[in-house]
């Protein structure tokens, strides 16, 4: 993260004032307004395969691009494809399987794919750009943490060590299954009981990691955490993949790049430590809720998300500090 941010302070400072969100707070998507109650929400997000089946690819790639919608309060309208392809497997039916699972995504939301962008190149590559709409009074960011305010996370931690172990072909089959289904899920339920609930504190977790996505809210929010690792949701499998080693290394950096704005309170076991910041794809919602409202945004997300767990609090202190006990 250290890396990006040294990049992005090279970006032409905006100054048009109907530009509500930028880079400049690393939050999930951009927001620009287009009328007094109208809001555009716009995210483009793609990467390398990180499952072995095409369809899967293609569901869950389209999940994480439409999840920075969702973590910003928005209502996805549509989507075009963002897709990178090596031209000798054009015949393989390989590339077809990957759109049909990325429509099947899209269609879910309850959105077309208008179009989109190819290219050739020697490793796939999926995506969408994905535009959404809301009302300004109604966007939730990552600036709206408040001391006080209950951490609510939406899905399990671990797929980056299970895409890890998939790739070694180390993955026992009912984890790759579990993980899988968690990817690919939308995230459209849980925005749904956020903006029920009046949240306005959200991000979503992906490739920062638990911790470094908090962090980053935190900063933003000019505020600090606790969290109980011990109530942090875990996918099945992922800490015994974890202690064996199977850990990407865009998790490791995480953990290395959190490391001065963490305080470990307690005997913490490395496993444990590792997937709170594992690089997540697809990941669920952090929200931040005021306590009073804690009861009803758990129950509004009851069958509505993967999980429902509440992993800590707010607090006032230095800006994106975080200590876990």
């Amino acid at each position: 993260m250290s890396e990006l941010a040294q990049v992005l302070r090279h970006l032409v400072p905006v100054q048009d004032p109907n530009a509500l969100v930028d880079a400049s707070t690393g939050d999930d998507a951009a927001v620009y307004l287009i009328a007094e109650d109208r809001a555009l929400v716009v995210t483009a997000d793609f990467f390398t395969p990180i499952v072995d089946d095409p369809f899967d690819f293609g569901r869950i790639a389209a999940a994480n691009a439409l999840s920075d919608l969702y973590a910003m309060g928005a209502r996805p309208l549509f989507a075009l494809n963002l897709l990178a392809f090596p031209r000798p497997l054009l015949k393989e039916g390989l590339l077809e399987r990957i759109i049909e699972g990325g429509g099947v995504a899209c269609r879910d939301a309850g959105i077309p794919v208008l179009g989109g962008h190819s290219i050739d190149d020697a490793e796939p590559k999926f995506g969408l750009v994905a535009i959404g709409e809301t009302h300004p009074a109604r966007l939730t960011t990552n600036a709206g943490f408040r001391p006080g305010d209950r951490l609510v996370l939406t899905k399990p931690l671990g797929t980056g060590v299970v895409a890890t172990a998939i790739k070694e072909g180390t993955a026992p089959p009912e984890v790759i299954v579990k993980a899988v289904d968690v990817m690919a899920t939308l995230n459209r339920g849980a925005a749904d009981a956020m903006l029920s609930t009046g949240v306005r504190g959200a991000t979503d977790v992906t490739g920062f990691g638990l911790l470094g996505h908090l962090r980053t809210a935190l900063r933003a929010s000019g505020a600090a955490a606790r969290l109980t690792a011990a109530d942090v949701p875990l996918l099945e499998g992922a800490v015994e993949l974890a202690e064996a080693g199977w850990v990407p290394g865009g998790t490791r950096r995480n953990l290395e790049d959190v490391a001065p704005d963490l305080v470990w309170e307690g005997d913490i076991p490395l496993a444990l430590r590792t997937l709170l910041a594992d690089a997540q794809t697809s990941g669920g919602i952090l929200m931040g809720v005021p306590p009073e409202r804690l009861p009803e945004l758990l129950d509004a997300l009851h069958g509505n998300a993967p999980v429902a767990a509440s992993i800590g609090e707010v607090v006032a202190g230095p800006p994106g500090s975080i200590s876990v006990h």
